[in-house]
C-alpha cells in the first residue's frame, strides 16, 4: 500500500530513508470504524491528555449515547452535568457543543468532508471552537488517510526531526516544512515514521 511513498521518501531523503530502514513496514491506515463526527469529537476529547486517560474519558462519553456512538443531535440533548460527570472539562464541553450545533445547523457539512480538498476541510473544521490546525490535520491523517499531511506544529514531529537530522535545537514549524518539502506528496507516511522513531 505504501510502497510508492517509501520509494519516493528513500530516493529524496537519505536521512529519512535510514529512519524507514530502522522502523520497518509502515502501518499507517485510516480509522474506518468511526463516523466523521465521532472522529472530530474523539480528537477534541483526546486533546492534551495521555492516551490512556483520554481513552477512559472517551469511553464514558460514548456510553452516554444510546448506541454507544456519539451523534450531534443526541449530544445537544445531553445536560452539561452528564458530560462533566464523564470526565470532560468545561472548555471541552463547550467545544463539543459547538461542534454538534454546527453539524445540526449544517454550518459544518460533516458527512461530506471527505469530498473536499485538504485546505477546505481545515477551513471548515477550524471554525469549530477548540479545533485548531493540529486537530484538523489529525482528522486528515487518521480519519481520511490523506497522503500529504505534515503537522509541523506537532512537538513530537519537531523532536523527531531534531534527532534524525542532528540539529542543535528543536526546529521551528517553518524549518520542519522546509526539510519536509522533499517528502511531498507523501508527507503523511514521513510523519508516521518520524513519530515511530521517537516511540
Amino acid at each position: 500500500m505504501h510502497r510508492k511513498a517509501i520509494r519516493h521518501l528513500r530516493e529524496n531523503d537519505p536521512v529519512l530513508g535510514a529512519v524507514i530502514d530502522r522502523i520497518g513496514p509502515c502501518r499507517l491506515k485510516p480509522q474506518t470504524d468511526l463516523s466523521h463526527f465521532e472522529a472530530v469529537a474523539r480528537a477534541i476529547v483526546y486533546q492534551q491528555l495521555s492516551g490512556k486517560a483520554a481513552g477512559t474519558i472517551y469511553g464514558r462519553f460514548a456510553g452516554l449515547f444510546p448506541s454507544g456512538r456519539p451523534s450531534a443531535d443526541h449530544l445537544l440533548a445531553l445536560e452539561d452535568d452528564a458530560l462533566r460527570a464523564a470526565g470532560l472539562s468545561r472548555p471541552k464541553v463547550k467545544y463539543l457543543r459547538d461542534l454538534a450545533s454546527r453539524v445540526a445547523s449544517n454550518d459544518l457539512p460533516i458527512d461530506g468532508l471527505h469530498e473536499l480538498a485538504d485546505e477546505e476541510i481545515v477551513g471548515h473544521l477550524t471554525k469549530v471552537k477548540g479545533v485548531g490546525l493540529w486537530t484538523a490535520q489529525m482528522f486528515l491523517l487518521f480519519r481520511l488517510g490523506r497522503p500529504d499531511v505534515l503537522p509541523d506544529l506537532d512537538l513530537g514531529i519537531q523532536k523527531a526531526v531534531r534527532l534524525a537530522y542532528r540539529l542543535r535545537k528543536r526546529p521551528t514549524p517553518e524549518r520542519v516544512r522546509k526539510i519536509g518539502a522533499r517528502w511531498a506528496p507523501f508527507r503523511s507516511v514521513a510523519t508516521w515514521y518520524l513519530w515511530r522513531s521517537i516511540d
